[in-house]
């Protein structure tokens, strides 16, 4: 047989997933190519639409031969990623063409987990959920059904949250990702993730923020990374990274400085004790437009105290450096040049924020721009700008669903035990299993594997077993749908409509539109549309809530509220070189357009819209306090305690809460030191697990080529690993690639170590996305899943997962 150089290289590209597993090899795939006949030549396409293999958003052009997509590339004229894609981004395919996707309706025969299931029409499965939301809810318990959704925005998150408010529960859960949008809310008046204008900054300090890996988009990270230190003219910008391990982030950084975990806080504040001391901080902006940065008094003439007080009574650098770790020189050098090096933005994600003191962790790192005065300015913090859109009519909803949704969640947020959390997702077992407030009688499943991507893995599937009902949506078989009584399949991303609202890494709005690429594969079907059709098989005011005749129908809605706000580009508005326009092109502004049809189409086509004039239009429109000023002292915190402790001291709550201060203190940015799973005695290493760059979280485990990008430290191809500094290693007599066990006070797995000088001394770290017992063929049976022996807790006052609060030990296996 003769290859020629197109045929051995696809060849060559098959066989890298295929050559780790039992029996596969290039010989098999040669004969395979005996046998096949030649392809023959058909139309080609190349179709716009968005990437979902990450929350990026990036936008992709898609090959498609013969109505089939074959390969991915990025998006020349989309202002995120400008053409380019991630490994992540180019595997996508394997998402579409998975052998283990589920191919359509199903429910299960047997016990829970049984994997015996029954294939069904989705006219059956849609009566199926209908007549069992409709039984509940004539039972007057439509609180008793709850939807629990991964990362989810957009179109799609409004409809979901719609559909439980008509039908009566006040339980829609969604994934909290950290605790940006809280501490926002705390002292500017506005719950919102926040952008960063990284590109006119000069001085880059971030907390626990793997921007070149796991980022919210890590394609314009490194686009940005890329333009700040080699094409931006003038002054090139310097950039700090402050976590436990040496990520890729922190090694391409000009600082990497190591810090005690769960001590974020304390360093941000010896910082903000440093420039307040030498007078370092922004004067005019910090007097003419924050609360709560001098001592100050009531109406009632009480005195309270300030920001100024607490950071130069309590964060001297000495004290400071003591809890982090972190060299006094290192804490004044930094305050210095963050105070001097303007425009400075200080930023923070996961590994600063979820702990159990994570929320007044992100209020101190975020205290430290308005110490600067950079809200809203180049090179800053800023407030993304909003995609135009329309509201959806009012609920009507009958009596039922009114005195459902009046009844308190089922993961307490907003509770007396977590005040300030919107969603506690992690909360989910210890309520479903104890009964508390109520029991669930339904449960539905979108974009989230809680089984495996949770704390208390064990403690999610004993709750399952008390939940009569349980739906998926997933294509995939992962560990939750495996418990599921009915699967209603989606389609991936590849096939289906969905709009897709940039995360606001930017502040310039971004609105992409996801469309199908290919036809569906299997007997898949758009959440959205299901959502549509159990509700008119409801009827009543559950059908009225959402008239739409399937999910394309909202995007239309949606697309028509950006063509009557004429503003804005479609992406072709972009110069053929892939830099975004200064300003739109007329030719593809809205208004260049004669119908809402024109638009429509051309929208679709472009593959989105986006506005690149972004107005600096002054602080005041970023500052929602009830002072209209940036609030250090934060009245609204202090309005949701007392409201919270119900007349009763507040002092008493802080102490259920676990929160150490007490009166003004805990209204303030402070630190409260962390909680931890198992005593430093017993268990003297923290685990802090991460993200892989090439992974993708567990979508990663089913992709054969992320699988083998990866490239395992330690020998063994798709498994997992535990770095390990090399003197703690020593210490315990464990050499490079050894086996371990990892301990935890609730659980122990096996793994193999990596010696990694980036990590510290008493810090371990481990990957996220193996140690899968379902998911497919190519994740199931792979490595450990650190998850599975992490402790539940919380920052309690805001209900954040603390992921980073366990403590192991390590033994040799």
């Amino acid at each position: 047989m003769k290859l020629n150089r197109r045929d051995f290289l696809k060849l060559s590209t098959a066989a890298v997933g295929t050559l780790a597993l039992p029996g596969c090899g290039l010989e098999g795939l040669i004969e395979s190519k005996k046998a096949q006949s030649p392809w023959p030549p058909g139309p080609e396409q190349w179709i716009a639409s968005v990437c979902q293999q990450c929350p990026g958003g990036c936008g992709i052009s898609v090959r498609v031969i013969d109505g089939k997509p074959i390969k991915i590339d990025g998006l020349t004229a989309h202002p995120i990623n400008q053409g380019r894609l991630c490994a992540v981004g180019q595997s996508g395919l394997q998402a579409l063409y998975d052998p283990d996707r589920i191919k359509g309706p199903m429910r299960r025969l047997g016990g829970r987990g049984s994997s015996q299931w029954q294939s069904l029409s989705w006219d059956d499965a849609i009566r199926m959920v209908a007549e069992k939301l409709t039984e509940i809810r004539e039972r007057g318990e439509p609180h008793t059904v709850a939807i629990l959704a991964g990362q989810v925005r957009g179109l799609m998150d409004r409809l979901l949250a719609r559909f439980l408010e008509v039908y009566g529960s006040p339980n829609y859960i969604r994934t909290v990702a950290d605790g940006t949008a809280k501490a926002v809310l705390l002292t500017q008046g506005i719950e919102t993730l926040v952008g960063y204008d990284l590109e006119n900054s000069n001085f880059i300090l971030s907390f626990g923020h793997s921007l070149l890996e796991t980022g919210w988009s890590p394609v314009l990270a490194h686009r940005t990374y890329g333009y700040l230190r080699q094409e931006r003219p003038g002054t090139k910008a310097s950039i700090v990274v402050v976590e436990p391990r040496l990520s890729l982030t922190a090694a391409k950084a000009d600082k990497w400085i190591p810090i005690n975990p769960g001590t974020d806080g304390a360093l941000a504040l010896g910082l903000a004790h440093v420039m307040v001391r030498e007078g370092l901080h922004d004067e005019v902006f910090v007097r003419g437009q924050t609360f709560g940065f001098e001592d100050w008094r009531d109406g009632q003439g009480v005195s309270h105290l300030g920001f100024k007080s607490v950071v130069l009574k309590d964060y001297r650098p000495d004290a400071v450096s003591a809890i982090t770790g972190v060299p006094v020189e290192t804490i004044v050098e930094l305050a210095r040049r963050f105070a001097r090096e303007k425009p400075a933005v200080a930023l923070a994600e996961r590994g600063a924020s979820m702990h159990t003191n994570g929320l007044y962790t992100r209020m101190a790192i975020h205290c430290l721009n308005a110490l600067v005065g950079n809200l809203q300015v180049l090179g800053g913090v800023v407030l993304p700008a909003e995609v135009p859109s329309a509201p959806w009519p009012p609920v009507l909803g009958d009596a039922v669903a009114k005195r459902g949704r009046s009844m308190s969640r089922i993961d307490q947020a907003g509770s007396r035990r977590f005040p300030l959390a919107s969603h506690v997702a992690s909360q989910l077992p210890h309520s479903i299993r104890r009964g508390e407030p109520y029991s669930i009688n339904a449960l539905f499943l979108y974009n989230t594997n809680p089984i495996h991507a949770y704390p208390d893995a064990v403690g999610f599937a004993q709750a399952f077993d008390k939940i009569p009902f349980i739906v998926s949506f997933s294509p995939y078989m992962d560990e939750s749908t495996a418990m599921a009584d009915l699967i209603l399949p989606d389609h991936t991303y590849l096939e289906r409509w969905q709009d897709d609202p940039m995360l606001p890494v930017m502040k310039n709005p971004v609105f992409g539109i996801r469309r199908p690429v290919s036809k569906p594969l299997y007997e898949t079907r758009h959440t959205g549309d299901v959502l549509i059709g159990i509700a008119k098989a409801m009827g009543g005011t559950t059908a009225a809530a959402l008239p739409w005749d399937d999910f394309e129908g909202i995007m239309k809605g949606a697309a028509k509220a950006i063509f009557q706000s004429a503003r804005g580009t479609l992406f072709l508005g972009s110069p053929a070189d892939g830099q975004p326009a200064a300003s739109p092109a007329p030719k593809t502004r809205p208004t260049r357009f004669g119908s809402f049809e024109e638009f429509w189409k051309a929208l679709v086509e472009c593959g989105g819209w986006w506005d690149p004039v972004y107005p600096f239009d002054g602080r005041r429109s970023s500052l929602k306090t009830a002072s209209g000023k940036f609030e250090f002292y934060s009245q609204h915190l202090r309005r949701v305690l007392e409201r919270a402790a119900a007349g009763k001291s507040v002092d008493d709550l802080l102490q259920e809460l676990g929160i150490a201060a007490r009166g003004d203190l805990a209204y303030l940015p402070h630190y409260e030191p962390p909680r931890f799973v198992g005593s430093a005695q017993d268990y003297p290493f923290h685990l802090n697990t991460y993200k892989g760059a090439t992974y993708a979280g567990s979508r990663g485990a089913r992709q054969p080529h992320l699988q083998e990008i990866a490239k395992n430290p330690v020998g063994l191809p798709w498994d997992s690993w535990i770095e390990v500094n090399p003197k703690a290693a020593r210490q315990l007599g464990i050499a490079d690639k050894d086996w371990v066990w990892v301990e935890s006070p609730h659980g122990r797995f096996k793994t193999r170590v990596r010696l990694y000088p980036g990590a510290m001394p008493d810090v371990v770290n481990m990957p996220l996305g193996h140690g899968h017992t379902a998911n497919g063929r190519w994740a199931r049976g792979r490595g450990e899943n650190p998850n599975r022996i992490l402790g539940a807790e919380w920052d309690r006052l805001a209900g954040f997962v603390a992921w980073y609060a366990t403590r192991v030990r390590l033994s040799k296996a």
